[in-house]
Formats: structure tokens, sequence, C-alpha cells
């Protein structure tokens, strides 16, 4: 049998998880999902591993921040000094904001977290909350 190639539609279920074991995303073999090889649906690396499995065939592959959730950026931490919004809000860390952001002209609601708290100023965090991370998947191949 030969190895999923360009172009290829595959099934595979899998566990992802971070270098502490916590799992931040798990598809099911009741639930598979599918993708296809060459149209950048997942990190190279776990694309690469796949091609290189035989339908079945379950492999841990370890993929860094870059072609994850990317590395962490320091301008992406911003510090909100709105005591009038943070009173009527209450923020705390670890809370996860849908704050208003302007972008070439187009105002969108982005996910922010919560850093810290001082008093009337807030720091929050526009990263993903996987960036910087090291994402280890148990992939299975279930077809192609």
């Amino acid at each position: 049998m030969s190895n999923p190639q360009q172009g290829d539609t595959v099934t595979i279920f899998y566990k992802g998880k971070l270098d502490n074991g916590e799992i931040f995303k798990e598809v099911t073999p009741e639930n598979p999902v599918q993708a296809t090889i060459g149209n950048s649906e997942m990190p190279p690396t776990l694309e690469l591993a796949i091609r290189e499995m035989n339908p079945g065939e379950t492999r841990m592959v370890r993929v860094p921040p870059e072609e994850g959730f990317g590395i962490r950026q320091k301008e992406l931490l911003q510090t909100i000094e709105n005591p009038e919004i943070i009173e009527k809000l209450n923020p705390k860390p670890g809370m996860i904001l849908s704050l208003k952001v302007e972008k070439d002209g187009v105002e969108q609601q982005i996910p922010a977290t919560v850093v810290e708290r001082d008093g009337n100023s807030l720091t929050v965090d526009y990263n993903h909350p996987l960036a910087g991370h090291h994402l280890t998947y148990e992939v299975t191949l279930v077809s192609m």
C-alpha cells in the first residue's frame, strides 16, 4: 500500500498536547477529520509525518511554535488605561476578553487574555493562547 501523496484526502484522528501533558485539542476515532495533503491545512511537520504513514498507523509528532500558533510577540502585550471599562468588566488574570481593534481602517473584535490588573490599568495579551508552545500530536491515519 502506498503512502498519502500530494492532493490525497486523508482521514485522521489525533490528540494534541502541550509539553506539560495538557490536551489542547482532541479529535476522536468516532469523529475523525479529513484534510488534503498539500493544502496547508495542517503544520508542515505533521503533514510530512502523515505522508510517511500507512492507514492504521499512529505516530507522535512534535511541532515547533513557528508551525503551530506562532512565536509569542511582546508587541502584542498592551496596557489599557480605562477605569470605566475596567470597573464595568471587573477582569481577572486569565480571563479572555473580546476587544475592539482597528486595523487598516476596519474595526474588528479580537480576543485578548488578561495578564495583569493594576488599579486602573489592565495588561492584555493578543497572542494566541498556544503561541510559543511546542505541540505534540498523537495522530492516527485512518484512510486515504
